[in-house]
């Protein structure tokens, strides 16, 4: 019986990129139960244009002002920093449209690289001040992840399941999700927030047993 988990996240959420550490430990936890990590899309900023917007506008946007952010960025990197990962907030330059993010997950999903690519697109985003709204940057980044680097550009310079994506991110907003990251367990049970390895691992040990339970009475 292998389990099912699906994260709902963006690649530019940084509590998103700590919860899915926490989350790798939680399984990691728990290395009897076999696990299906599955990941959705959610749009953080759905009003952030295709093309982007610098940074400093989508500060202002969102938060004010650049300066109304820094307090809480700290708080973010310290966080960070405790799970081994980086959020250095001064190299970001850009602030992405994450559609085309989601595309390039969805389309590693067949080869087994789907953690990879939303990994290494969050470490551009975060650690690198990668321009996630370039073409150029998406590629290379595929190409990092196994995925045929004139294959991948053909299909961004499409529409391709862009309306598959942008339904994911909409049910998951319909069904009451306005936050992430969001974990749901088995499709039964549903952990909101960056929650400690050891929450999400007691979710994992409810979440099998419920499973186990289902699947034995059907």
């Amino acid at each position: 019986m292998t389990l099912p988990i699906d994260m709902i996240s963006d690649v530019v959420c940084p509590w998103c990129l700590i919860g899915k550490r926490r989350l790798e430990k939680a399984i990691a936890l728990r290395p009897d139960i076999p696990i299906e990590l599955r990941f959705q899309p959610y749009f953080l900023n759905p009003w952030v244009p295709r093309e982007g917007l610098s940074r400093e506008q989508y500060l202002v946007t969102k938060f004010g002002s650049p300066e109304r952010y820094r307090p809480i960025a700290a708080r973010v990197a310290k966080a960070a920093a405790e799970e081994g990962l980086t959020y250095a907030p001064e190299k970001i330059t850009r602030q992405p449209n994450t559609l085309d993010c989601h595309r390039l997950i969805l389309w590693a999903g067949p080869s087994g690289n789907a953690a990879a690519m939303k990994q290494r697109l969050m470490e551009l985003y975060f650690a690198e001040g990668g321009d996630l709204s370039d073409r150029d940057t998406l590629v290379k980044a595929a190409a990092e992840c196994g995925l045929d680097a004139d294959f991948i550009r053909a299909r961004l310079a499409s529409e391709e399941d862009t309306a598959r994506v942008q339904q994911q991110a909409d049910s998951a907003k319909e069904a009451g999700i306005d936050g992430v990251p969001c974990f749901i367990f088995a499709g039964a049970i549903a952990v909101q927030g960056a929650q400690s390895p050891e929450y999400l691992a007691q979710a994992i040990d409810r979440a099998a047993r419920e499973y186990a339970n289902r699947q034995a009475a059907e």
